[in-house]
Formats: C-alpha cells, structure tokens, sequence
C-alpha cells in the first residue's frame, strides 16, 4: 500500500513564515521507519501495510504536534494489496509508456 501525506503546523515561529523545521521533524519520524519512501516538495509518499504506516503518520503528526498546538494532515492512499515496490514502479510503467514511439 502507499500513503502519501502532507503535515504541517498550523503557525509558525520563523518569521518568515517558513515551517520547514517542523516538516523536518515529520521526514525524520518517516526515515527512522526503515519504511520505503520518497518526498517531494509537496507530499511524503511511505510504503507498507496499513498499521505500519498509518503508526508512521501518527507518528510524524506528533512530531509536527510538538512544535504547534495545530496540524494540518492531507492523505491519499492506494490501497491495493498484494502488490509491492510500487513507490518506484508505478512510475516506472509510466516511463514505459513515454518511451514508446508516439507518445
């Protein structure tokens, strides 16, 4: 399955306005699973079962948690199982298709 989150405080102390040091945190929960991921400038996308990685983002909002009394969470999740490195091969077949005359 892949879940792919967005989290963020809902106020900043950078005077900027910037919330990149709370998102830090977040990423760091997600890298210290050991789980397969990837982020974007946008979204975190995990893979894993569904207990494994919904731990993950509870985790990873409780990061964000720490730095602000509100947080903001978008998930999508596809949820097809049985199936799995399609963090990476999901894009793959799209490539595939790209390469092909015509397209």
């Amino acid at each position: 399955m892949l879940f792919a989150f967005s989290i963020a405080p809902g106020t900043s102390d950078d005077p900027d306005g910037s919330v990149s040091a709370a998102v830090a945190d977040a990423i760091r929960v997600v890298r210290d699973s050991g789980l397969p991921h990837e982020t974007t400038s946008m979204f975190t996308t995990i893979e894993g079962d569904w207990d494994e990685c919904m731990a993950v983002i509870k985790a990873a909002c409780e990061a964000v948690a720490a730095r602000s009394p509100r947080v903001s969470l978008v998930l999508k999740a596809d949820m097809r199982e049985g199936f799995t490195g399609q963090l990476t091969e999901k894009v793959e077949r799209i490539e595939e298709q790209l390469r092909r005359p015509g397209a």
